[in-house]
């Protein structure tokens, strides 16, 4: 908790999405390469997706087990399995966790969190839980399943978003996709590949900016909630 104006401000709280076939312990780890300065001003909460690893994980002998997955696909990533698990698994931990003002994703994680807010917004999933406000995309990209896709990029998002783009990210060509999903995207462009990268002097600007906004904008409707009550 901060003060601002005499007013208490709370720390935005944000869901933690890990990587395929990876941990919310391993995510923690990750994240933590980021300075003091940004970790400190968000309230983080790390979660291990709903499904054991089904398969050789890509962190063995960098990171230790357990490891976990959010859902199944086929080779094509075209199809998915026990996607509706995941998002009830998702809601019902929200509900107990929370509640959050966003989402943090890397990878999987992050194909995830970009496209929760379409799919709320249509009444598909998260109807329990208050609406996503902000998202934090760490190498992402879009839904490859028509279905679900369809319903996500419907309409264009209007949910303020930071994205991460790698330079030789493999996901790259998809994360600018799913950036073009978003109304007002901030953008941090890094020279590394699949990873959650260290911020730079310029990326450290751009991500504090983003603090900024979604501070304040949490701010606003605390205080609009309060004048409510």
């Amino acid at each position: 908790m901060g003060s601002l104006g005499g007013s208490i401000v709370r720390k935005p709280r944000f869901l933690c999405l890990h990587g395929f076939r990876t941990s919310g312990e391993i995510m923690k780890i990750q994240l933590h390469k980021w300075p003091k300065s940004v970790i400190d001003r968000l309230d983080l909460v790390f979660l291990d997706a709903p499904f054991p690893c089904q398969g050789k994980s890509d962190v063995e002998g960098i990171f230790d087990p357990p490891y976990y997955e959010w859902f199944q696909f086929n080779k094509e990533f075209t199809e998915y399995t026990n996607f509706e698990n995941c998002l009830e698994y998702l809601e019902d931990r929200m509900m107990k966790l929370g509640p959050f003002d966003g989402l943090i994703g890397f990878s999987q994680g992050a194909i995830l969190s970009g496209g929760l807010p379409g799919l709320q917004a249509k009444g598909i999933a998260l109807q329990k839980v208050p609406k996503i406000k902000f998202v934090i995309i760490i190498g992402g990209a879009k839904f490859k399943s028509t279905k679900v896709a369809d319903n996500a990029y419907s309409s264009s998002l209007e949910t303020p978003s930071l994205h991460f783009l790698g330079e030789t990210d493999f996901l790259k060509p998809y994360g600018i996709q799913l950036i073009d999903s978003y109304k007002n995207p901030v953008v941090v462009n890094h020279p590394k590949g699949h990873t959650v990268p260290r911020l730079d002097e310029k990326s450290l600007e751009k991500v504090t900016a983003f603090m900024d906004t979604i501070e304040h904008l949490v701010m606003e409707e605390d205080k609009n909630g309060e004048e409510k009550h």
